[in-house]
């Protein structure tokens, strides 16, 4: 994010910058000399009056804002067909969403499919060629540069849409991974339900248009599977070894299992697993053990569970001391396990340290948000990289590998001229900070689309690649 000036005349100027850490920057309206860069530190700084944050986009490989209407709490990214590590721009990806509208009637579940992600591509032109400040953005600054320049060039994306009427609030959305048409949503009238969104799919697959289809009508359709809980949830998840089986929990602290009995049928066992004193706020299966989920819970635990075993957890222990909100598995280390708290701590555990429920499983905490907790997520792609989101507004990208080097940080900064000035006590960890969204509800690393970050907020979502988490661009002439 970068300062701007609403008022010039009862604001003071401020210096031009930009930051390719965390996407904040101070910055003036006006035309001012090179300056030294100087750092926006959210929680940290203060607006002086007449200012407000803008995106820097410099910070970014690609950035895109879109919405779906009404706010959504919950999204998933659709696997597809398009390859399985995809570097080049422009990308496209599918995804599903709930609402949470006005009125119960009004909800839907948007299938969508957004096109043309395009990003930061290389593109030399001459230096002092007439694009005006907002065009493009340099990636350094013209100074001593020569007679050319590589400027950052953001298109718009295309998305297309279908709209699947659903009976009151999304709490939670997930689609199968390995069915991906076939999704499973939380409703928050206390309904869990299985749908089949395959024609759908085939339609937006199809279409090349950009045009919003299905966006102004609603289509009737029935769920193949519906399950009362008789109290609402958010805590849902599919296994990812054991094809269609799924867990459900909610608030009255019951986690029912979902196991198929054909391709669209399930059985829902109606004994649940019960070991929580509070509502299941989070379930995940285990990445490699087809009978091991994990869940969280208001009451301060996590717990280990294996259907095999009855319906007690096999083992329990106090994560944290307030709700633990969601829980993470990694899946390329699958010994680490990431939790996130409604006091704004997220915390990392190796279950090799878990003998009983006295062992301390927490290997590190981090108290650098202030406020709750809303998501967690390992990367896909790199297994000591995980994103954060919280009620502070803010999405942060940390990598895990990483210490603290006094003599690298010095070198970099006499090399780029920047005046960072953080504070001490801010973790080496922390890679990069997302901003410019209002109350963050969930965010998804692209399984197939590496450093591609998608959150969805009280305004719409984001999808974003920050510049120092993924630094592959396409391969033109350069």
């Amino acid at each position: 994010m970068v300062r701007s000036i609403i008022n010039p005349k009862k604001a003071k100027r401020k210096n031009k910058g930009k930051m390719n850490g965390d996407g904040a920057s101070s910055s003036s309206a006006a035309a001012a000399p090179s300056m030294p860069t100087k750092v926006w530190q959210p929680g940290v700084d203060k607006l002086e009056e007449g200012e407000e944050l803008q995106c820097d986009p410099s910070a970014y490989n690609s950035l895109h804002a879109f919405h779906i209407g009404w706010p959504c709490l919950s999204f998933d990214i659709v696997r597809d067909n398009l390859g399985i590590s995809r570097k080049e721009f422009p990308h496209t990806t599918y995804m599903v969403a709930g609402t949470q509208a006005e009125k119960a009637a009004w909800n839907s579940i948007g299938i969508f499919k957004i096109s043309n992600i395009s990003g930061k591509r290389r593109e030399l032109v001459p230096n002092g060629s007439g694009m005006e400040d907002g065009d493009s953005d340099s990636e350094s600054e013209s100074e001593d540069e020569g007679p050319a320049m590589w400027v950052l060039i953001f298109c718009s994306s295309h998305r297309q849409l279908r709209k699947v009427a659903h009976e009151g609030g999304v709490n939670r959305i997930r689609a199968m991974q390995q069915s991906p048409h076939i999704c499973a949503s939380w409703a928050d009238t206390g309904h869990v339900q299985i749908w089949d969104f395959s024609s759908h799919f085939n339609s937006l697959a199809e279409s090349e248009s950009d045009l919003k289809q299905g966006a102004t009508s609603v289509f009737n359709q029935a769920p193949l599977v519906r399950y009362n809980h008789r109290d609402e949830g958010y805590a849902i998840d599919w296994s990812p070894t054991v094809e269609g089986r799924l867990l459900s929990g909610d608030c009255k602290n019951n986690i029912h299992l979902w196991e198929p009995t054909s391709g669209t049928t399930w059985n829902v066992d109606t004994t649940p697993f019960v070991g929580h004193t509070a509502s299941v706020e989070d379930l995940q299966w285990s990445p490699t053990e087809r009978d091991i989920f994990v869940s969280c819970s208001v009451d301060c635990s996590i717990a280990i569970w294996d259907i095999r075993l009855g319906k007690k957890p096999a083992m329990s222990f106090k994560a944290h001391k307030a709700d633990v909100n969601v829980v993470s598995w990694n899946r390329l280390a699958t010994c680490m396990l990431a939790s996130g708290s409604d006091d704004g701590a997220f915390s990392i555990h190796d279950l090799r340290l878990l003998q009983n429920a006295e062992c301390a499983t927490e290997v590190v905490n981090y108290k650098y948000h202030k406020y709750p907790i809303t998501s967690i997520e390992w990367c896909p792609q790199d297994g000591s990289t995980l994103a954060v989101s919280s009620a502070d507004n803010q999405l942060t990208i940390w990598d895990l590998s990483l210490e603290r080097d006094e003599e690298e940080e010095a070198e970099f900064r006499a090399q780029t001229r920047e005046q960072v000035n953080a504070p001490e006590d801010l973790p080496p960890q922390l890679l990069f900070v997302h901003q410019g969204q209002k109350d963050i509800k969930e965010l998804h690393w692209h399984p197939h689309i590496p450093g591609m970050i998608i959150s969805t907020a009280a305004d719409g979502f984001n999808t974003l690649m920050p510049s120092n988490i993924q630094s592959t661009l396409p391969s033109g002439d350069d």
